[in-house]
């Protein structure tokens, strides 16, 4: 793809209260979509005995919201780059605050209406990220972007914990039920996004929409009243996931850092306290209490890089979290057996290790987005989130198929497994790190394109002067 300026004259000026409240509106999804997402688990906690549920079952109504996501994503991607990126927004946000709310009311043994129900909010989760990654983006002018579309992922880190929180003071108060009516309050951050929140100017301007552009950028940024010129484009040809295809290293770069980000983590997580409680021999609740440290480094992680990220670029932060993780989880898978004093060395690289493959998020959240063209970036950020969703199932099912699928979780299985899995967890960090090396390419401090080569018309002119 042909490097373009693709510079507008409303860049260089001073930003509005909307534009800023429109980052927090952004954020704060963030965090209540991640809360939507994990408060299953404690549903489940609940419901699989009291309705007799098998582990069959019970993995369905787990699962059926990645499921959801990642054909979330796919539609989504390609909704956000032919509609624009504000209905996408809303319908994704409001789908999962509906969809997860309604499971207060399935009847008694609705395993399957909850897992419906379910798969709608992780494609509502999914719909709304491919809109508002690329809003985000294509909002922030480009003096700043690296560090406000960083910034507004570390909130997400939050989601987890409030799920945690929400959980242990609502389920006795309220039941399953009421923790469950919780889900209705994305509705909320669905109709603030819809008042406040105008289109993406840049999406605008590329579609020719020279006076709904001007009025966006208007709410966005300080410009003065009167009118100001915005490029004329020719009439570009509508974009395919065929013109994504057709940018081979922006493409793999895209999947096989998603890929390798989401196996890492994934599998760390989800089996991290599992590996620590049995190794240990200590009580679920306190290996949970171990890994409030884990969550906390990646916090940390996620603002590091993204101070980071601005000040040395996304690509060398790419390659720091790639080989950090690679390091710090062949330290863990080397020394799990292994204390200083009475302080597990898996845990403590854990800890390490989370700066890197949970901090580094910050950093390649945003990044499919600014790679791409705006006539892309809906679809590109679809495909981070496909990318994304198979390593959701691939990082937790590399400890199971090394012990054995058919084998119970116990002490002995699971030691055993330990340093093969964490070596392919690993193996998922490297493959980071490499692809940024060889493949990665530096968005930052440059104006997002509008127009790529492969991707509908290319504009012959970003200088010529609209008519008002």
């Amino acid at each position: 793809m042909a490097e373009q300026t693709n510079a507008v004259p409303f860049d260089e000026a001073p930003v509005t209260t909307r534009y800023w409240l429109s980052i927090i509106i952004f954020a704060i999804s963030g965090v209540v979509d991640f809360f939507d997402f994990f408060v299953v688990g404690f549903l489940v906690s609940v419901l699989a005995p009291k309705w007799h549920l098998t582990f069959g079952q019970t993995s369905i109504m787990l699962m059926s919201a990645g499921i959801g996501a990642m054909l979330g994503a796919f539609a989504a991607g390609i909704l956000a780059d032919r509609f624009g990126r504000k209905p996408l927004a809303v319908a994704g946000v409001m789908l999962c605050g509906l969809t997860s709310g309604a499971i207060a009311f399935i009847p008694e043994d609705g395993w399957i209406a909850f897992a419906v129900l379910r798969f709608f909010v992780g494609f509502g989760l999914a719909a709304g990220a491919a809109a508002a990654v690329p809003a985000i983006v294509e909002f922030a002018p480009t003096r700043h972007r690296t560090l406000v579309t960083s910034l507004v992922v570390v909130p997400v880190a939050f989601g987890v914990l409030s799920a945690s929180v929400t959980a242990s003071f609502l389920l006795p108060l309220v039941g399953w039920r009421g923790l469950a009516a919780v889900g209705f309050l994305p509705i909320i951050l669905g109709i603030l996004t819809m008042i406040i929140m105008p289109e993406s100017p840049r999406w605008l301007i590329s579609k020719g929409c020279v006076r709904e552009a001007q009025a966006s950028i208007r709410k966005l940024y300080r410009v003065g009243g009167d009118e100001f010129a915005l490029p004329t484009l020719p009439q570009a040809s509508s974009a395919t996931f065929a013109d994504i295809f057709a940018e081979q290293r922006r493409f793999w770069l895209t999947v096989l850092i998603w890929f390798g980000a989401s196996t890492a983590n994934y599998g760390v997580f989800l089996w991290g306290p599992t590996i620590v409680a049995l190794l240990l021999g200590v009580a679920p609740q306190e290996a949970a209490k171990m890994f409030i440290y884990v969550s906390l480094a990646g916090v940390l992680g996620r603002t590091g890089f993204a101070f980071l990220a601005h000040r040395i670029g996304r690509k060398p932060c790419g390659q720091l979290m790639g080989y950090g993780t690679a390091v710090s989880l062949a330290l863990a898978a080397y020394f799990h057996n292994d204390f200083a004093g009475s302080v597990p060395l898996f845990l403590v690289f854990l800890i390490v290790g989370a700066v890197f493959f949970d901090g580094g998020f910050s950093n390649i959240g945003p990044y499919p987005a600014e790679i791409f063209p705006v006539q892309l970036s809906g679809r590109a950020v679809g495909l981070a989130q496909l990318s994304n969703g198979v390593g959701k199932i691939v990082g937790p099912l590399c400890l199971a198929l090394i012990a054995g699928a058919d084998n119970l979780v116990h002490p002995s299985a699971t030691a055993a497994a330990v340093m093969p899995a964490f070596c392919f967890l690993a193996g998922a960090g490297l493959l980071i790190g490499l692809a940024f090396t060889f493949l990665g390419v530096e968005p930052h401090g440059r104006p997002v394109a509008l127009f790529g080569e492969n991707a509908g018309a290319t504009p012959k002119s970003l200088a010529a002067k609209t008519a008002s």
